[in-house]
Parts: structure tokens; sequence; C-alpha cells
């Protein structure tokens, strides 16, 4: 236990407790962190605010049939993209910084799938982009309220542009069949929030679907892009994945279909192994949440060993998977290091037992949370980063400037909210391929 400014905080690192001690919903709340920060980062107060049961709302529109119907349009809103914004007058090399290279992109394109597209020209969407990246740069500073007071004027400019352009009004003509948004701008007003409020839940939801794409993309691509062996593996499998171009489209096309709706066959998951594992592996060495709880009631913690430890009521109590399972030492060996076959057996199946002093884990993994913090947009984050990766690296040719170059060190500041961001960038230049 440690005090943290006036709070006592339990940190649990055994991993294989977490979904017993977070299914105690009565003596652990989820509530009072979470209504914290909503009111900090976006200044949003949501009356009898329930986030369990909001994830489980969301969750329902993220499964079939919609799941299929937004990946395949996620799919479409990429290759839009890619077409309008990078591919024109690129017959030649073409330069860019590998983050701002994919954030644009993935934050464009998911814009369009879930928010609508009958309102957004391409200046509209960019400075969408645009601001939403200057109040994304300041977060956690308000969060920990420890913006000084230029930066609290350049976030709270950004915050009331983008609450101008989320508003409820403007983006509900654009709904395609964004039933979600629909739905929860329904609630909205059930609650009895006003339109200014309502601009706030929408900017709070705009950065939760937004904020870990593009920088889970980044990694990925630049892990890939700096160890050659993991590169050449990824874009071997991918490119038996595709087929000959869409006559319509002129773009390749996945050749299985699963790889939009994510029910893989026993076929296509073998054929994606290694893809599969180098984003896990990306994934592993990048994704920071913290899962954060109130103590209501005293609460006794059974571990692993036998031990008991004591929840107090008042305090915290806050699980890290990136130490645990992810970083663990005696879990991964050398966790530090990305290594592209980590989640891949000697034989070249999948691997799922892990274990530490002789004790099978529960988890080797864990970047989409677990239990009622389980992340309920995962099976499209997955989707929309492999079209991504898979259209990147099938229709372009993509090399590092400096093919020495070494991966940027993280941003130390985003530890707790969510996919990690660099320091520094990696210069890339690219081109389509013939």
């Amino acid at each position: 236990m440690v005090c943290v400014a006036g709070n006592y905080v339990t940190v649990l690192l055994d991993s294989n407790c977490y979904d017993a001690v977070l299914a105690d919903t009565h003596s652990l709340d989820l509530t009072p962190y979470a209504q914290l920060l909503m009111e900090r980062i976006f200044s949003l107060h949501l009356p009898n605010h329930d986030p369990v049961s909001e994830k489980k709302r969301v969750a329902l529109y993220f499964k079939e049939p919609n799941l299929s119907q937004i990946c395949s349009s996620m799919q479409k809103n990429l290759h839009f993209l890619m077409t309008s914004e990078i591919t024109q007058e690129t017959a030649e090399w073409k330069k860019d910084k590998l983050f701002s290279f994919c954030y644009t992109l993935l934050f464009k394109a998911g814009y369009l799938t879930l928010f609508g597209t009958a309102n957004n020209n391409s200046a509209t969407l960019t400075e969408v982009y645009e601001e939403f990246r200057q109040f994304d740069k300041l977060l956690v500073k308000l969060a920990r309220q420890t913006l000084p007071r230029d930066e609290r004027r350049i976030a709270s400019s950004a915050q009331e542009r983008l609450w101008e352009l989320l508003c409820p009004a403007y983006l509900i003509k654009g709904a395609e069949a964004q039933s979600w948004l629909q739905t929860y701008l329904v609630q909205l007003e059930q609650l009895g929030l006003d339109t200014n409020m309502q601009q706030r839940a929408m900017l709070f939801q705009l950065w939760v679907t937004q904020c870990n794409a593009g920088p889970a993309a980044f990694w990925m691509l630049g892990f890939l892009l700096t160890h050659p062996e993991a590169l050449r593996a990824v874009r071997e499998e991918l490119q038996g994945l595709k087929h000959p171009l869409n006559k319509r489209e002129n773009t390749p096309v996945f050749s299985k279909s699963c790889l939009i709706n994510m029910n893989r066959s026993r076929e296509t998951s073998i054929a994606m192994l290694f893809v599969d594992s180098a984003l896990n592996e990306t994934l592993r060495l990048t994704a920071a949440a913290l899962i954060v709880r109130e103590v209501m009631y005293d609460k006794m913690v059974r571990l692993s060993s036998g031990q008991e430890h004591l929840l107090r009521r008042g305090d915290r109590l806050c699980i890290f998977p990136f130490l645990s399972p992810q970083m663990d030492p005696q879990i991964h060996h050398e966790p530090e290091k990305f290594k592209f076959d980590r989640f891949l057996n000697a034989d070249g199946t999948e691997k799922q037992d892990f274990f530490k002093e002789g004790l099978r884990m529960r988890y080797g993994n864990m970047p989409w949370g677990t239990g009622s913090n389980l992340c309920p947009g995962r099976h499209f984050a997955v989707s929309a980063l492999k079209h991504f990766v898979f259209m990147i690296l099938t229709r372009f040719h993509l090399e590092l400037c400096d093919g020495n170059a070494n991966m940027p060190v993280v941003d130390t500041s985003r530890y707790g909210f969510g996919i990690l961001h660099p320091a520094g960038d990696l210069e890339i230049r690219y081109k389509p391929r013939e």
C-alpha cells in the first residue's frame, strides 16, 4: 500500500486474481473515479452515470450483425482516405512522420465510420483531427490538474471548437447507420442533459473511440520496420491473404471475410498467426491502461499464494496489467524486447499457455482489460488495425528514411491512459506499389 495525493492505494499485481477481485462490484466501485476523470478532462457531469451499464450498452453495438457492418465501413473509409489523401502525386517517394501518418488516417477513418459522413468535407475532417490532437496532447495534464495557464488556454480553445463540431444536431444529420450514436443521444436527453452537456459527452465518446488506434498502428508498423525478420514474415503472410485487385474499387481485398467479423475459422487463424502474434506483442509492450476501483467496504483478497490482504474501506485499488502480466520477466523472457513470434509455440501454433513459478497464468497479455473493464470495441479495433496494416504493407512500398533508426522511447506521462505515445517519431518514406 502507498499513499498518493492523500489517497491510500493498493496495487494488485497477481493477475490470476484480477477477475475474482473485479467481479465484486459491491465492495469495489468504478463510478467515483470515472466521474472524477470525466469532470476534470471533459468538464462533463453525468447524473446517475453507471460505467458498467454503459459498457454493456455500447457492447451491443459492437456485436453481430453491427460488427460486420462497421468493420466493412471502416475498411471502405480507410481505402477512401488512402486514395484521396496519400496516393495523390506519390509516384515518387513521399516522406512523413510515422506517428502522424498512422494517427491521421485511423482517426479520420474511425470518425467517418462512427460519427457519420454527410456533414464532413475534407476541411472539416482535418479540423476535427487537428483540434482533437491539440486536446489529446494536454489530456494527461488535465486529468492530473497540472496544466499551466498558457496550456490551459490551448486546451479550452480546442475543447470549445470540438464541442461546436460535435453538436448533436449537426452529427445526427450525418449519421447513416450509427444506431449507437442515436441511442446514446436519446439516453443523454433522458438524463436531462442540455445541449452543452451533450456536446461534452460527444467529445468524451470521440476520445474513447479514437484515442488508441493511431498510436497502436504506429507501434506495430514501427516495430515491424525496425525488425526486418518480423516485417518479412508478416508481409509474406499478408500477401497470401490478398485477392487480385477489386475491379470496382481498384484495391486489394482480404480473401478471408472473417477478418471483418472476427469469427475466425481454424484455417484463417493459422493463416494469420504471424500477424496476430506481432499485434499481440505490440499491445503487450504499449497497452498501459490503469484499472481503478474505490473500496466501498472492507474486503479480503486471497492471492494465488494463499496469502490474504485486506482492502480497507475508503482506500483505492489499482490494477496495472502493463506491469503484470505484460512486463513481468517471470512470465515473459526479456519483456522489454519486441519479439514478433512471442505468442507462437515452437511448432508454429498460437501460444496460449504462460507460466510463473510453475503456476499457469490466466493471462499472458491483457491489453483490453478484464471483466467489467473489458473494452467493448476490441473486436472492431483489432479488425481496423489489421486492415490498416494490410493496406499499408500490400499497397505501398514503406521504409525508414534512416535504415539504422531505432524505436523512440515511450512518453512516460501517458502511463495509465491507454496505448502509450512515443516521445519521438520515426521518419518514413512511401510510394504506391505498381
